[in-house]
C-alpha cells in the first residue's frame, strides 16, 4: 500500500497517540516499508529503535509501551507490585519515575522496549514456571482487569489483585522481604475468595502458595475462611524460605524467627 491520503487518514487510527507500533505489526495492517520509510522522511513518524515508531506529537510514557504491546497481540499483561500499586493495595510503594515495571506472560519482552528512552525500566517474568503451560488461555481471559490511563481508549491489562499477590510471593525473600510481603497481605482485606480459589489452584509454584496461605492466616481476613489449604496442592516436604528462621509445622517453611508464631 502506498503512502496517500489514505494512509495519512488512517495513521492515527494505526499508531493513536501516546502509543507506538512496531514495523512488522504495521506491514501485517498494510503499510509497506518503502511507506514507512517516507513517513519517517514526511515527519509523519519517528523513529524510536530499529523498526519502532510512534507519532511526533505524542509524548512516551511506559503505559504507553505496556498497552501498545498488548494491542499488538503480545502475551504480557502488568502485574506483581506493579499491578498492586495501580489498583491502590501498595500506595506506600516508591512512585519515582525510576521505577521498575513489571510484565508478566509466555511472550518475551521485545529487546527495545528498555531502549526508548524512558526513564522506567521494564522486567519480564514468564509465566510458564509460575502457571503451566496449559493455562495460557484461562490467564489471557480470566485474571486481569482493564484499567484507564490518560486520555486512552484503549485500557492497559493488568493482573488482576489475587493473581498480582502470588506474583509478588514468588519472589519472596529473594527480592521482596517478608516484611514487605506483610505489608501487601495487610491491605489485601477485600479480595474475592472465589477468584481466589481460582488463582491458586491454577499456580503451579509450592513455595507461592504456602507462603501465600501462611500470611493470610496471620491476618486472618474474612476470605481466609473460605479457603481450605487441604484443598491445594501443597508439595511434599519443608521449604527453607528463611536461612536460620523457624520451621512453620503447618506450612513446613522457614519464616523470620522474629515472625515465627
Amino acid at each position: 500500500m502506498s503512502v496517500n491520503a489514505d494512509i495519512r487518514a488512517d495513521l492515527a487510527k494505526l499508531v493513536p497517540y501516546g502509543l507506538l507500533a512496531a514495523r512488522s505489526w504495521l506491514m501485517d495492517k498494510g503499510l509497506s516499508r518503502h511507506g514507512l520509510d517516507n513517513l519517517v522522511k514526511s515527519g509523519q513518524l519517528v523513529s524510536l529503535a530499529p523498526g519502532v515508531y510512534k507519532r511526533p506529537e505524542a509524548p512516551l510514557k511506559w503505559q504507553g509501551v505496556a498497552s501498545s504491546l498488548q494491542r499488538m497481540g503480545a502475551d504480557l499483561v502488568v502485574g506483581g507490585i506493579s499491578a498492586l500499586e495501580l489498583q491502590g493495595h501498595a500506595h506506600y510503594l516508591s512512585l519515582s519515575s525510576r521505577r521498575t515495571v513489571h510484565l508478566y506472560g509466555y511472550d518475551p519482552l521485545p529487546t527495545w522496549a528498555n531502549k526508548l528512552g524512558l526513564e522506567e525500566t521494564f522486567k519480564w517474568h514468564g509465566n510458564a514456571r509460575l502457571w503451566g503451560a496449559e493455562n495460557k488461555k484461562a490467564l489471557r481471559s480470566d485474571f486481569t482487569v482493564d484499567l484507564p490511563w490518560g486520555d486512552q481508549s484503549a485500557a492497559l491489562k493488568t493482573s488482576s489483585s489475587e493473581r498480582a499477590i502470588c506474583e509478588v510471593l514468588v519472589d519472596v525473600p529473594e527480592k521482596v522481604s517478608f516484611e514487605h510481603a506483610e505489608q501487601l497481605m495487610q491491605g489485601m482485606a477485600t479480595l474475592s475468595p472465589r477468584r481466589l480459589d481460582e488463582v491458586l489452584h491454577r499456580l503451579k509454584h509450592v513455595k507461592a502458595k504456602r507462603l501465600f496461605f501462611w500470611l493470610a492466616e496471620r491476618q486472618g481476613h474474612a476470605w481466609f475462611k473460605k479457603l481450605d489449604p487441604d484443598r491445594f496442592d501443597l508439595g511434599h516436604g519443608k521449604r527453607v524460605l528463611a536461612k536460620g528462621g523457624r520451621l512453620d509445622k503447618k506450612y513446613l517453611i522457614t519464616v523470620p524467627e522474629e515472625m515465627y508464631g
